[in-house]
């Protein structure tokens, strides 16, 4: 069973070559755990528990208490072996803590309370003789207490010692002498030692300040430095003025006295000029510093032997912590320093290295575990990324495609409008030669109905009509008839050449023919009224 047998015979050692031991827990036996009373002053305590936490170097040997629950007070308390009054012996409190939690928030310290405590109402205000161990909050908030009550006040050490915040167990160690002197170590290292009464302000100083003594009146107490007075300033030295005319400036030329005024140089930083001349400073050979009354004993002044004496019957577990964990172990309270360090060699010293291992290992492993889901993390956002991208490039793949759709439909488009414009303007053309063809044959209507007038004139005038005249008008119609058939073989060619020009500009062409067109309705309209009018005195003829 770990190492139950060597602290056995370190106790049955200690009874007869050491000193006293006055409290010892190491919480091998499970029913450790019962001699922790709760407190009856409050109803929301933490829970405290047997653990030896999630690693650890020893089945056995790293079993601890521990505090259970987050957010939570804990006031425990548990009997002494015995009363320890440490007039003129050695008082040593000592214990492990581990951390195991990171702590942010929490207290890991002890507090050594008198024989007459009350275990039921046991508070944070209830007194007590020392109390000590570290205590962290934040990363500036942190220190090591060692507080003793002198006189039933409660002294905190001047000097700040700081804690140890890691996960590994670390051991808390307060010595104080039978001489008024002290050491905090931490894991066997010494942090902080010297006289009682020079860390912690119990006693009224040992000398003060002469109340009778005054300031002699020759008393030089300033200035330390003062001016040179055998240093002269140089002959050459400028010292003024700081500035001087532009003597390369010039009057602008369109510079009129009469409007402008008397023209004056721009003045320019004066390059001989040094700044005020002082005489250089020496030390004041009459100084005498600063005047302060001279020192004597202190009259209200008086030792104490009891300065550093405590008396303690039950050990106090008394803190508030944020993240459950913490795990104190070890606990030992004696008049002997050589049985502590043997207590602490093998409770803890031979145990740390191998708990160092272990946390390295486990530290290993999470590294491990924590770069594997990163990994998979970073696998899973390239792929999503890679998706991302092959879907973008769809999307634009699709676009693309859109937009050849787009475009081969838009040439199908535009031939069927040019198709629709030629056959529009072929028709238009084809009402054109239409019209020149209602004007060619109202022309040849109009010569023959002038004919026919002349004739009617002529056969009214003359009774016979000649027939030369008669030959030379119907060489006249057969004329007209030639130049018909010229005019309809140029139409058909202007045609084919408005078919062709047409085609060349379609836009162009069918605003033209769109143009044509109502110019060709408006004409037809006309010649259709002109032709009417003739058809009318043609009838009346």
């Amino acid at each position: 069973m770990r190492c139950s047998f060597g602290l056995a015979a370190l106790a049955a050692l200690a009874s007869s070559t050491y000193g006293r031991v006055y409290y010892e827990e190491t919480f091998s036996d499970p029913a450790s755990l019962d001699t922790f009373i709760a407190t009856e002053a409050r109803s929301d305590l933490g829970a405290i528990k047997l653990s030896k936490g999630k690693w650890f170097s020893d089945d056995e040997n790293s079993i601890g208490l521990q505090v259970s629950e987050d957010a939570r007070f804990y006031a425990y308390s548990a009997k002494l072996n015995r009363p320890f009054n440490t007039k003129g012996k050695d008082f040593i409190v000592q214990f492990t803590v581990k951390y195991e939690q990171d702590i942010d928030c929490g207290g890991a310290y002890l507090k050594l309370l008198p024989p007459t405590l009350d275990p039921a109402k046991f508070d944070g205000e209830s007194e007590y003789e020392v109390m000590f161990g570290p205590d962290i909050c934040g990363s500036t908030n942190r220190r090591v207490h060692a507080i003793i009550n002198y006189n039933g006040t409660n002294n905190q050490i001047d000097k700040v010692v700081q804690p140890r915040g890691d996960q590994l167990t670390h051991q808390y160690t307060f010595w104080v002498k039978p001489d008024k002197t002290f050491e905090i170590r931490i894991d066997n290292k010494v942090q902080e030692e010297g006289k009682i009464e020079e860390f912690w302000k119990v006693l009224p100083e040992k000398q003060v300040a002469d109340p009778d003594a005054k300031k002699p009146e020759e008393w030089v107490d300033g200035p330390a430095m003062i001016e040179d007075p055998e240093d002269e300033k140089p002959e050459d030295w400028v010292d003024g003025p700081e500035t001087v005319p532009d003597t390369e400036a010039q009057k602008p030329e369109d510079w009129d006295d009469d409007m402008d005024g008397d023209w004056e140089a721009p003045v320019v930083a004066n390059p001989e000029y040094k700044g005020e001349w002082k005489p250089r400073m020496i030390k004041n050979p009459e100084y005498q510093g600063e005047w302060s009354a001279p020192l004597i004993d202190n009259p209200n002044y008086e030792d104490d032997e009891d300065l550093a004496v405590f008396n303690i019957g039950y050990i106090g577990l008394d803190v508030w912590t944020v993240k459950s964990g913490t795990i104190f172990d070890n606990i030992l309270i004696t008049d002997d320093i050589d049985y502590a360090s043997q207590f602490g060699n093998s409770t803890w010293v031979d145990y740390v290295e191998k708990e160092i291992e272990v946390k390295k290992a486990i530290d290993e492993e999470e590294a491990e575990k924590l770069e594997a889901e990163r990994k998979v993390k970073e696998e899973e956002r390239k792929a999503k990324e890679e998706a991302e991208k092959e879907k973008a490039e769809d999307a634009d793949e699709l676009d693309e495609n859109d937009d050849v759709k787009v475009d081969a439909a838009e040439p199908v488009e535009e031939k069927a409008e040019d198709e629709s414009v030629e056959e529009k303007a072929e028709d238009e053309s084809d009402e054109e030669k239409a019209e020149d063809e209602s004007d060619e044959e109202k022309a040849e209507d109009e010569a023959v109905e002038e004919s026919i007038v002349e004739d009617e004139e002529v056969i009214e005038n003359q009774e016979e009509v000649d027939e030369e005249k008669v030959a030379e008008e119907k060489a006249a119609e057969e004329k007209a008839a030639e130049e018909k058939a010229a005019e309809e073989k140029a139409a058909e060619q202007a045609k084919a050449d408005k078919k062709a020009a047409k085609r060349a500009a379609a836009k162009e062409a069918a605003e033209k023919a769109k143009q044509a067109a109502e110019a060709a309705q408006k004409a037809a309209e006309e010649a259709e009224l002109e032709d009417e009018d003739e058809k009318i005195v043609h009838d009346e003829l």
